[in-house]
């Protein structure tokens, strides 16, 4: 393996540009870097904390990281990730099972080939040129190490658009990864605090629009009478449906006590970095 000798690290390869992919990934509550790799891809540069500070292995933390974007975003997430003895991947599709595969530092394929090709059909690759090509990687090559694996499966991808920026190669550290990330012009930050200054420039913005006083989160009296006739009109439309066994009323009615309760219980301002 390259640089900073047997330092494990990840990419998250998201096939949605970056505007999609920023708000989900935010949930995350991970600091990372996101960038644009390809017309239709995005890629996300994890710091890399979990494994750096030795609290879990690589694979473990990118897999989970793709499956928890992959279930909340209509689009595939495929996490590549390497450590001192493995390489691999994982590729997560909204609630389906993820699909991954192995190789040790040499380049000895461990996975199942079916593996490959369920990975081909998810991503809707050529199933005859693309799936030869996988075909190629899960077998034995003496040549073909570790690193040459990952870079192969990367060249198969590109045929779908996927164009990773410069720097960001398979096999770096965490710590390269993140400065190329650093350096690319169309960067943006990841974590909790930028998505929380980023709510609350948007919920000030439509604030101070006509509907603001009557939002939840305002404070305004106009909010709270308006919670409240949310709870009294919620009510009686509750009672009726569990009398008539109506469960269109039944909804409706705990649809707005619930919301006309959060806006009576809601604090009259965000929270402050």
């Amino acid at each position: 393996m390259p640089s900073e000798e047997n330092a494990p690290g990840a990419l998250l390869v998201c096939r949605a540009p970056a505007d999609s992919v920023a708000p989900v990934a935010h949930l995350l509550n991970e600091p990372m870097l996101l960038t644009a790799a390809g017309q239709e891809w995005s890629v996300l540069v994890p710091e890399g904390r979990p494994w750096s500070d030795g609290a879990e292995p690589v694979d473990r933390v990118a897999t989970g990281w793709a499956t928890a974007l992959a279930v909340g975003a209509p689009w595939p997430v495929l996490a590549l990730w390497w450590d001192a003895d493995r390489v691999g991947y994982t590729l997560a599709v909204g609630f389906r099972r993820p699909v991954g595969y192995v190789w040790l530092t040499d380049g000895t394929p461990v996975g199942e080939d079916e593996a490959m090709r369920t990975f081909a059909a998810r991503l809707g690759l050529d199933p005859v040129l693309d799936v030869q090509s996988l075909d190629r990687l899960a077998a034995p090559d003496s040549e073909a190490d570790a690193r040459a694996r990952l870079l192969g499966l990367v060249a198969i991808l590109s045929r779908t658009g996927v164009a990773l920026p410069a720097g960001l190669t398979p096999g770096a550290s965490s710590a390269e990864l993140s400065a190329a990330a650093r350096a690319l012009p169309d960067v943006r930050q990841i974590d909790w605090a930028t998505l929380r200054r980023t709510a609350r420039t948007e919920l000030e913005a439509v604030q101070e629009g006509p509907l603001g006083p009557y939002l939840p989160w305002s404070g305004r009296p106009e909010a709270r009478l308006l919670a409240l006739a949310e709870v009294v009109a919620g009510l009686p439309l509750v009672v009726h449906g569990l009398r008539r066994r109506r469960a269109g009323l039944l909804s409706a009615g705990a649809l707005l006590l619930a919301h006309g309760a959060l806006g009576l219980s809601y604090g009259l301002t965000l929270p402050r970095d």
